[in-house]
């Protein structure tokens, strides 16, 4: 036991580090997750304050990968282009590493009667549920410093010299020069790939340097390691995304693995250098503070991303065309019609900026109805045979993606429901729901539309001048409330004036569709046209006036998620 329990501490206060770390960044994010993806959207106008976004945005939420996944995301929306996402994920490296800054203060003091304390405070919040993620931040900050103070406690009690496989280890393997550094880089990697969490391999990486037991520059290369490491998250998140996301995703990599290639050829001098900063002889490091030692991979981490930032800076538009060459174009994935452009890369890192990007998506899925609103109107117009069948052929391509975004859509907001969400969220999340059914029965109205406008086509049927003009403004009309809708989805918000417009436009159509109800019968027993053409024409009237009830169910879900904020 006096072995297994202080091993079995070491891995309770890294998990306790790793959940404290998810914890405070879901915290931080929920207080400003949609300030987060305006930021990113309009900060980046030009590369540099692409790289201050990133580190800043990495910086306030703790999150390296929700930067980087947010910006495949607006990569493959189409709101970033490529060379601002990569300069974007260049400053994220340079925020990322706040985290170890953390954790050297963390490991500095005594840090339990704070922490218990933010504990108290904390759980006080939660149950407030007016600062609940407040209060999850201070939680999630509290458990991270305690695990930090357990590791430092821990360290020293580890009993390494009774398990002398261990230590042999270390001292065979950091005895071959550059080879060590190879290897430790490969452990880094694999390591932080295979938790996912840069910050967990930084502080074990810390505590075994601190306690003496790996050499400062081996702790180095696992840090170098560990950069490399984490690019892995943002390339598989971009496996199922659109091909710019991928190339983000791969200037993510191709920026760190040129980074470890220059250092390592000066890597010596350069820890050496860093090491001097702080007093220490980098051949000499026995006895050294701990916390210097713990500073020195902090000032390490810091440096090289900020020096592998300013190299490369000045040459974003290069690293583009060499993303460019290893990730080409292929022609079938040029039409996105029927591809999702927000959450095709999987869930963000927390739910709340999932839901955010759900958002986003679901207005695109308004939109593609919008366009097949204009294809109805120009089919029920066309004359042309051969035109006609084409512009069919498209509303019924389209009627097919309305029913697969729909499920897709839906599939998403129902894994983000499986996250950790407010209350509200859940209420907002359940709107959202409701919408995308009302989105695809907008889609299948469409469809309806053009199978009886087709029907009209084929068989001839003449309309009057009288039912021709009707028929356009009905068209007119719900192509108005749906411009209203569009809107409203694009800015997820209704004012109440805007509301009150739209339910005018809805009382105007139905008010309308009764109009017309009456007088075709009255016209149909005057003669002026057949009972068929009748039918087929009252077939198009019924089918808009239900999609305008879909159309206002979405406004009202909207304004409903407005006023419940």
């Amino acid at each position: 036991m006096e072995i297994v329990l202080p091993i079995i501490i070491l891995i309770g206060s890294v998990a306790m580090l790793m959940y404290g770390m998810k914890v405070m960044s879901e915290g931080l994010q929920k207080m400003a997750g949609s300030k987060l993806s305006n930021v990113l959207g309009t900060m980046t106008t030009n590369r540099f304050m692409g790289v201050l976004t990133g580190a800043g945005i990495t910086a306030a939420v703790q999150s390296s990968t929700a930067t980087t996944v947010m910006t495949v995301s607006f990569v493959s929306a189409g709101i970033l282009s490529l060379a601002q996402a990569i300069s974007v994920i260049m400053g994220a490296n340079i925020g990322t590493t706040f985290t170890a800054w953390i954790m050297v203060l963390g490991g500095g003091f005594d840090m339990k009667l704070v922490v218990y304390s933010a504990i108290v405070l904390a759980v006080a919040l939660i149950y407030s549920k007016k600062k609940a993620n407040i209060g999850d931040f201070l939680i999630g900050l509290s458990l991270l410093l305690l695990g930090l103070t357990t590791l430092k406690e821990n360290a020293n009690n580890i009993p390494f010299d009774e398990m002398q496989a261990v230590t042999d280890f270390f001292v065979a393997t950091s005895s071959w020069g550059y080879g060590s550094y190879f290897l430790y880089l490969l452990v880094g990697g694999v390591l932080t790939f295979a938790v996912q969490s840069s910050a967990a391999i930084m502080a074990i990486t810390m505590t075994l340097c601190s306690a003496g037991i790996l050499p400062i520059d081996m702790g180095i290369a696992l840090v170098l390691g560990e950069n490399i490491g984490t690019t892995i998250t943002s390339n598989i998140v971009a496996l199922s995304a659109s091909v710019q996301a991928r190339r983000a995703a791969a200037a993510h990599l191709v920026f760190n693995l040129f980074g470890v290639v220059w250092v390592l050829c000066i890597f010596r001098p350069f820890v050496s250098m860093v090491c001097s900063w702080w007093g220490v002889d980098l051949d000499s490091t026995a006895g050294v503070d701990p916390i210097k030692l713990s500073a020195i991979l902090a000032t390490f981490h810091t440096t090289f991303n900020v020096i592998n930032t300013c190299i490369l800076i000045g040459f974003i538009k290069w690293l583009e065309k060499l993303v460019i060459l290893i990730i080409p174009s292929k022609p079938e994935q040029k039409d996105t019609d029927s591809q999702l452009r927000f959450i095709s890369g999987g869930l963000m890192s927390t739910s709340e900026l999932s839901i955010l990007q759900a958002w986003k998506e679901i207005h695109v899925f308004a939109v593609r109805t919008q366009r097949m609103v204009g294809m109805v109107h120009d089919l029920f117009n066309e004359q042309d045979e051969a035109q006609f069948t084409k512009i069919f052929s498209r509303i019924e391509k389209y009627e097919g993606i309305c029913d697969r975004m729909e499920y897709e859509i839906a599939q998403y907001l129902n894994n983000v429901a499986d996250g950790r969400l407010s209350d509200q969220s859940k209420r907002e999340v359940h709107k959202m729901l409701r919408i995308v059914s009302e989105l695809e029965s907008v889609g299948d109205a469409n469809y309806n539309l053009s199978r009886h406008i087709r029907h009209k086509h084929e068989n001839n049927v003449q309309y009057t001048e009288y039912q021709e003009k009707n028929v356009e403004m009905m068209m007119y009309l719900v192509s108005g409330a749906e411009a209203k809708m569009v809107e409203a989805l694009e800015h997820v918000n209704i004012s109440e004036d805007d509301f009150h417009e739209m339910t005018n436009m809805e009382n105007e159509i139905n008010n309308f569709r009764d109009e017309l109800k009456m007088q075709n019968m009255q016209h149909i027993t005057e003669k002026e046209y057949d009972y068929s053409t009748g039918v087929n024409y009252m077939d198009i009237i019924l089918e808009l006036e239900k999609m305008g009830d879909y159309i206002i169910n979405v406004e009202e879900a909207v304004y409903e998620h407005k006023h419940d904020k």
